[in-house]
């Protein structure tokens, strides 16, 4: 039975775990229960959305490909000049001490969220944040459901885009998500799970909340990845097929393509691949996915291969 509070499906979308009532969040050096767990209401994560995050998964003890997470997560911390006085070493004994004290060796997932801290008055500009970065590690007992790789995800088209960088760089996997959440929103008032979001150019970009491949002709397609979260499965995708002989592009390409797709299927640290079923109420293919189950079975190989 999915988690969340409703019958439409999500990417995220876990088996029911009791266990999460009674876990323990890291918060700014201390495990606390559930239920205790607050930041400050002058928490510049909280009052701007000014923080960045990273969304990790635990397999046999060990975080699945926790290099590239961490390249993405110092690179974007640096790039909004969030100065921390900590590596990834350290990040990765905060991330171990809260599973052990949770009992989590597998099938969890982590929600670790950097933020510029607390700030003296309740303004915008960052110099207010004066007593350093607020950490939070959420860390959850989570599996997939798999209910979603029978029946896939409907995607709708949303009016809102993907921006230019010059706007707000989509490489950030910032807490400024509300472009993010009128699509999410957008998509659920037409009927579908997740919102399909196209690039200022009119070319197809990614979802709401995934990266997003195609596949026509027994070749992998994706966008130029020039106005999507760079996502680290995705990136672990493309370089499987590359490596195994599929023929795989990265380039722009419209509804056109997407709508004839032979199979199409989303990305993203959670759920590793989910297939789609339709977009714009249109099936995709014929319901048998090859491809994708082939890319299934590579990538959790190289999960195995990262995690032992």
């Amino acid at each position: 039975m999915p988690s969340t509070p409703h019958d439409a499906p999500t990417t995220h979308d876990a088996e029911e775990d009791l266990r999460n009532e009674s876990i323990l969040i890291y918060v700014d050096g201390e495990l606390v229960p559930k239920d205790e767990a607050k930041v400050s209401v002058y928490d510049s994560g909280f009052m701007l959305g000014d923080g960045m995050w990273e969304g990790l998964r635990l397999y046999n003890g060990k975080w699945a490909f926790f290099d590239e997470h961490m390249d993405r997560l110092f690179n974007s911390l640096k790039a909004v000049s969030l100065d921390v006085d900590f590596g990834p070493d350290e990040v990765l004994e905060i991330l171990n001490k809260t599973a052990a004290a949770n009992g989590m060796t597998g099938d969890a997932h982590c929600r670790l969220m950097i933020t510029r801290g607390r700030k003296v008055k309740p303004f915008q500009h960052p110099a207010l944040s004066q007593s350093g970065p607020t950490i939070v590690v959420i860390m959850e007992h989570s599996k997939p459901a798999e209910g979603l790789q029978s029946k896939g995800i409907r995607l709708a088209t949303v009016p809102q885009v993907r921006g230019l960088p010059t706007s707000q760089d989509a490489k950030f996997n910032s807490h400024s998500k509300l472009n993010c959440v009128i699509a999410c929103l957008q998509a659920e008032q037409a009927g579908a799970d997740e919102g399909l979001m196209l690039d200022p150019h009119g070319f197809v970009n990614t979802t709401n909340a995934c990266n997003f491949f195609i596949v026509r002709r027994g070749a992998v397609w994706t966008s130029t990845g020039d106005y999507c979260m760079n996502g680290v499965t995705r990136q672990k995708v493309i370089d499987l097929c590359r490596a195994d002989g599929i023929q795989v592009f990265e380039k722009n390409y419209s509804l056109y393509e997407a709508y004839g797709a032979d199979e199409a299927f989303l990305t993203g640290t959670f759920g590793a691949q989910t297939p789609v079923a339709t977009i714009d109420g249109k099936p995709i293919g014929t319901g048998n996915r090859p491809m994708m189950q082939r890319i299934r079975s590579l990538y959790k190989a190289a999960i195995a291969e990262n995690t032992t």
